[in-house]
Protein backbone atom coordinates (compact mmCIF):
# COMPACT_ATOMS: atom_id res chain seq x y z
CA UNK A 1 0.00 0.00 0.00
CA UNK A 2 1.44 3.28 -1.19
CA UNK A 3 0.12 7.12 -0.67
CA UNK A 4 1.56 9.30 -3.77
CA UNK A 5 1.25 12.86 -3.02
CA UNK A 6 1.44 15.41 -5.91
CA UNK A 7 3.41 18.55 -4.69
CA UNK A 8 4.76 21.97 -6.25
CA UNK A 9 7.28 24.53 -5.63
CA UNK A 10 5.85 27.80 -6.09
CA UNK A 11 7.07 31.57 -5.93
CA UNK A 12 6.49 32.74 -2.88
CA UNK A 13 4.04 35.10 -2.92
CA UNK A 14 5.61 37.69 -0.33
CA UNK A 15 8.62 38.31 -2.74
CA UNK A 16 9.42 39.92 -6.05
CA UNK A 17 7.79 38.27 -9.73
CA UNK A 18 10.42 37.56 -12.18
CA UNK A 19 9.03 37.10 -15.34
CA UNK A 20 10.56 35.91 -18.88
CA UNK A 21 10.66 37.11 -22.26
CA UNK A 22 8.11 34.32 -22.86
CA UNK A 23 5.75 35.55 -20.47
CA UNK A 24 6.70 32.77 -18.07
CA UNK A 25 7.75 33.34 -14.55
CA UNK A 26 11.72 33.01 -14.43
CA UNK A 27 11.70 30.60 -11.20
CA UNK A 28 15.59 30.57 -10.84
CA UNK A 29 15.06 34.39 -9.57
CA UNK A 30 12.48 34.04 -7.39
CA UNK A 31 12.42 32.54 -3.75
CA UNK A 32 9.93 29.51 -3.83
CA UNK A 33 8.15 27.58 -1.17
CA UNK A 34 6.54 24.27 -1.18
CA UNK A 35 2.95 24.82 -2.14
CA UNK A 36 0.79 25.43 1.03
CA UNK A 37 -2.20 22.98 -0.21
CA UNK A 38 0.02 20.24 -0.72
CA UNK A 39 1.46 20.34 2.74
CA UNK A 40 -2.01 19.63 3.75
CA UNK A 41 -1.87 17.03 1.27
CA UNK A 42 1.44 15.66 2.61
CA UNK A 43 0.19 15.31 6.10
CA UNK A 44 -3.23 13.52 5.41
CA UNK A 45 -0.95 10.62 3.79
CA UNK A 46 1.50 10.60 6.73
CA UNK A 47 -1.36 10.54 8.93
CA UNK A 48 -2.73 7.61 6.99
CA UNK A 49 1.12 6.06 7.19
CA UNK A 50 0.77 6.32 10.96
CA UNK A 51 -2.18 4.28 11.01
CA UNK A 52 -1.30 1.45 8.99
CA UNK A 53 2.01 -0.62 9.08
CA UNK A 54 3.69 -1.21 6.34
CA UNK A 55 2.62 1.80 3.73
CA UNK A 56 4.84 4.30 2.37
CA UNK A 57 4.49 7.12 1.21
CA UNK A 58 5.90 8.38 -2.03
CA UNK A 59 5.82 12.57 -3.12
CA UNK A 60 6.16 13.13 -6.57
CA UNK A 61 7.06 16.62 -8.31
CA UNK A 62 7.47 17.74 -11.44
CA UNK A 63 9.72 20.48 -12.15
CA UNK A 64 13.53 21.95 -12.29
CA UNK A 65 16.46 20.26 -10.78
CA UNK A 66 16.22 22.74 -7.84
CA UNK A 67 12.82 21.03 -6.66
CA UNK A 68 14.94 18.42 -5.32
CA UNK A 69 15.55 20.71 -1.98
CA UNK A 70 11.81 20.50 -1.39
CA UNK A 71 11.49 16.83 -2.00
CA UNK A 72 14.21 16.70 0.72
CA UNK A 73 12.15 18.34 2.92
CA UNK A 74 9.37 16.07 2.54
CA UNK A 75 11.29 13.08 3.00
CA UNK A 76 12.99 14.98 6.03
CA UNK A 77 9.18 15.02 7.60
CA UNK A 78 8.32 11.53 7.13
CA UNK A 79 7.61 10.53 3.83
CA UNK A 80 9.95 7.67 2.17
CA UNK A 81 10.56 7.94 -1.17
CA UNK A 82 10.78 10.47 -3.75
CA UNK A 83 10.23 11.21 -7.47
CA UNK A 84 11.15 14.47 -9.24
CA UNK A 85 10.11 14.78 -12.70
CA UNK A 86 12.27 16.39 -14.59
CA UNK A 87 13.08 17.56 -18.22
CA UNK A 88 13.25 20.36 -20.62
CA UNK A 89 10.87 18.94 -22.72
CA UNK A 90 8.25 19.22 -19.80
CA UNK A 91 8.99 23.23 -19.16
CA UNK A 92 5.89 25.30 -19.89
CA UNK A 93 3.34 23.08 -19.53
CA UNK A 94 0.18 24.07 -18.54
CA UNK A 95 -2.39 22.52 -16.18
CA UNK A 96 -3.39 19.96 -18.90
CA UNK A 97 -0.02 18.84 -19.75
CA UNK A 98 1.45 19.22 -16.11
CA UNK A 99 -1.86 16.23 -15.47
CA UNK A 100 -0.94 13.95 -18.08
CA UNK A 101 2.78 13.54 -17.54
CA UNK A 102 1.68 13.47 -13.60
CA UNK A 103 -0.20 11.08 -14.47
CA UNK A 104 2.11 9.05 -16.46
CA UNK A 105 4.58 9.28 -13.78
CA UNK A 106 2.26 7.73 -11.00
CA UNK A 107 1.35 4.70 -13.76
CA UNK A 108 4.83 4.37 -14.12
CA UNK A 109 5.36 3.87 -10.32
CA UNK A 110 2.21 1.51 -10.83
CA UNK A 111 -1.15 1.71 -9.15
CA UNK A 112 -2.13 -1.20 -6.73
CA UNK A 113 -5.38 -1.88 -5.18
CA UNK A 114 -5.21 0.43 -2.05
CA UNK A 115 -3.30 2.99 -2.88
CA UNK A 116 -4.68 6.67 -2.82
CA UNK A 117 -3.35 9.57 -4.62
CA UNK A 118 -3.26 12.96 -2.72
CA UNK A 119 -3.42 16.52 -4.02
CA UNK A 120 -3.30 20.35 -2.89
CA UNK A 121 -6.50 22.05 -3.63
CA UNK A 122 -4.61 24.22 -5.46
CA UNK A 123 -1.17 25.72 -6.49
CA UNK A 124 -0.88 29.82 -4.97
CA UNK A 125 0.86 30.60 -8.49
CA UNK A 126 -2.11 29.73 -11.01
CA UNK A 127 -5.16 28.85 -8.69
CA UNK A 128 -6.23 26.82 -11.00
CA UNK A 129 -7.39 23.73 -9.07
CA UNK A 130 -7.29 21.93 -12.48
CA UNK A 131 -4.60 19.54 -11.88
CA UNK A 132 -5.82 17.24 -9.37
CA UNK A 133 -8.82 16.23 -10.75
CA UNK A 134 -7.22 15.86 -14.25
CA UNK A 135 -4.62 13.22 -13.02
CA UNK A 136 -7.71 11.65 -11.62
CA UNK A 137 -9.46 11.43 -15.12
CA UNK A 138 -6.51 10.40 -17.05
CA UNK A 139 -6.23 7.28 -14.67
CA UNK A 140 -9.31 7.05 -14.31
CA UNK A 141 -9.62 6.88 -10.55
CA UNK A 142 -12.89 8.63 -8.47
CA UNK A 143 -11.89 11.33 -7.08
CA UNK A 144 -13.03 13.64 -4.28
CA UNK A 145 -12.28 17.22 -4.35
CA UNK A 146 -11.69 20.06 -1.30
CA UNK A 147 -11.41 17.28 1.62
CA UNK A 148 -11.60 18.66 5.16
CA UNK A 149 -11.99 15.09 7.03
CA UNK A 150 -10.57 11.76 5.56
CA UNK A 151 -11.85 8.69 7.67
CA UNK A 152 -10.07 5.35 6.03
CA UNK A 153 -12.23 1.59 5.98
CA UNK A 154 -11.83 -1.38 4.84
CA UNK A 155 -11.11 -0.96 0.95
CA UNK A 156 -12.65 2.81 0.48
CA UNK A 157 -11.83 6.27 2.12
CA UNK A 158 -15.41 8.30 3.67
CA UNK A 159 -14.44 12.15 2.81
CA UNK A 160 -16.28 15.01 4.49
CA UNK A 161 -15.78 17.57 1.65
CA UNK A 162 -16.51 21.45 1.49
CA UNK A 163 -18.89 23.03 -0.58
CA UNK A 164 -19.78 26.65 -0.29
CA UNK A 165 -22.98 26.33 1.71
CA UNK A 166 -22.02 23.49 3.66
CA UNK A 167 -20.76 19.69 3.43
CA UNK A 168 -20.53 16.61 1.90
CA UNK A 169 -20.00 13.39 2.72
CA UNK A 170 -18.92 11.07 0.28
CA UNK A 171 -17.17 7.37 0.21
CA UNK A 172 -14.89 6.34 -1.99
CA UNK A 173 -13.54 2.76 -3.11
CA UNK A 174 -9.49 2.72 -3.70
CA UNK A 175 -7.55 3.51 -5.54
CA UNK A 176 -8.92 7.30 -5.81
CA UNK A 177 -7.54 10.61 -5.83
CA UNK A 178 -8.08 13.20 -3.06
CA UNK A 179 -7.54 17.04 -3.23
CA UNK A 180 -6.99 18.57 0.31
CA UNK A 181 -7.85 21.95 2.08
CA UNK A 182 -5.81 24.18 4.78
CA UNK A 183 -8.79 23.34 7.22
CA UNK A 184 -7.89 19.63 6.89
CA UNK A 185 -5.03 18.98 8.93
CA UNK A 186 -2.05 20.66 10.27
CA UNK A 187 1.16 20.04 8.70
CA UNK A 188 3.95 18.35 11.24
CA UNK A 189 7.48 20.08 10.80
CA UNK A 190 10.63 18.21 9.82
CA UNK A 191 12.65 16.25 12.97
CA UNK A 192 15.96 15.96 13.41
CA UNK A 193 16.00 12.54 12.71
CA UNK A 194 14.59 13.13 9.54
CA UNK A 195 17.10 15.53 8.55
CA UNK A 196 20.12 13.06 9.25
CA UNK A 197 18.47 10.02 7.31
CA UNK A 198 16.73 11.91 4.32
CA UNK A 199 19.75 11.22 2.29
CA UNK A 200 19.61 7.57 2.51
CA UNK A 201 15.71 7.17 1.25
CA UNK A 202 14.84 6.23 -2.22
CA UNK A 203 15.02 9.41 -5.03
CA UNK A 204 14.71 8.96 -7.99
CA UNK A 205 14.74 11.40 -11.25
CA UNK A 206 11.87 10.57 -14.32
CA UNK A 207 13.41 12.76 -17.14
CA UNK A 208 11.71 12.62 -20.49
CA UNK A 209 13.36 9.61 -22.06
CA UNK A 210 12.06 7.65 -18.89
CA UNK A 211 7.91 8.82 -19.65
CA UNK A 212 7.88 9.40 -23.67
CA UNK A 213 6.33 5.83 -23.84
CA UNK A 214 3.98 6.20 -21.32
CA UNK A 215 0.43 5.91 -23.40
CA UNK A 216 -1.16 8.42 -20.94
CA UNK A 217 1.26 11.07 -22.11
CA UNK A 218 0.37 13.09 -25.66
CA UNK A 219 4.52 14.07 -26.41
CA UNK A 220 2.36 16.56 -28.82
CA UNK A 221 0.35 18.22 -25.94
CA UNK A 222 3.69 19.04 -23.63
CA UNK A 223 5.95 21.05 -22.52
CA UNK A 224 5.25 25.28 -23.26
CA UNK A 225 4.72 24.96 -27.37
CA UNK A 226 2.19 21.98 -26.93
CA UNK A 227 0.72 23.13 -24.41
CA UNK A 228 -3.31 24.28 -25.26
CA UNK A 229 -3.05 27.08 -23.26
CA UNK A 230 -0.19 29.34 -22.80
CA UNK A 231 -0.01 32.83 -20.04
CA UNK A 232 -0.35 35.70 -22.09
CA UNK A 233 1.73 37.75 -19.89
CA UNK A 234 2.87 37.96 -15.80
CA UNK A 235 3.64 41.31 -13.62
CA UNK A 236 3.98 42.51 -10.45
CA UNK A 237 0.51 44.21 -9.77
CA UNK A 238 1.65 48.20 -9.28
CA UNK A 239 2.26 49.34 -6.11
CA UNK A 240 -0.62 51.63 -4.80
CA UNK A 241 0.08 55.36 -4.05
CA UNK A 242 0.09 56.11 -0.49
CA UNK A 243 -2.25 56.76 2.21
CA UNK A 244 -3.56 60.17 2.91
CA UNK A 245 -3.94 60.95 6.90
CA UNK A 246 -7.04 63.17 7.34
CA UNK A 247 -7.42 64.99 11.00
CA UNK A 248 -10.79 64.14 12.59
CA UNK A 249 -11.63 67.77 12.45
CA UNK A 250 -13.93 69.63 10.77
CA UNK A 251 -11.08 70.89 8.53
CA UNK A 252 -10.01 68.04 7.81
CA UNK A 253 -13.35 66.30 6.85
CA UNK A 254 -13.80 69.51 4.51
CA UNK A 255 -10.49 67.70 2.89
CA UNK A 256 -11.57 64.21 2.98
CA UNK A 257 -14.91 65.67 1.24
CA UNK A 258 -12.76 67.42 -1.51
CA UNK A 259 -10.80 64.33 -2.45
CA UNK A 260 -13.74 61.76 -2.55
CA UNK A 261 -15.72 64.58 -4.32
CA UNK A 262 -12.43 65.15 -7.12
CA UNK A 263 -12.05 61.05 -7.40
CA UNK A 264 -16.33 61.38 -8.23
CA UNK A 265 -16.45 58.58 -5.40
CA UNK A 266 -19.20 60.92 -3.84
Amino acid sequence: MKYIVCVKQVPDTSGKVAVKEDGTMDRSKMETIINPDDLNAVEAALALKDKEPGAKVVVVSMGPPPAAKMLHELLAMGADEAVLVSGREFGGSDTFATSQILAGAIAHMGLEKDDIVFCGRQAIDGDTAQVGPQIAEKLGLPQVSYAADIVPGDGKLTVKRVLEDGYMTIEAPTPCLITCIKELNQPRYMTVKGILEFEEKPYAVYDFDTLKDEPLIELDTIGLKGSPTNVYKSFSPPLKDAGITVQPTEEGIREMVGVLAAKHII
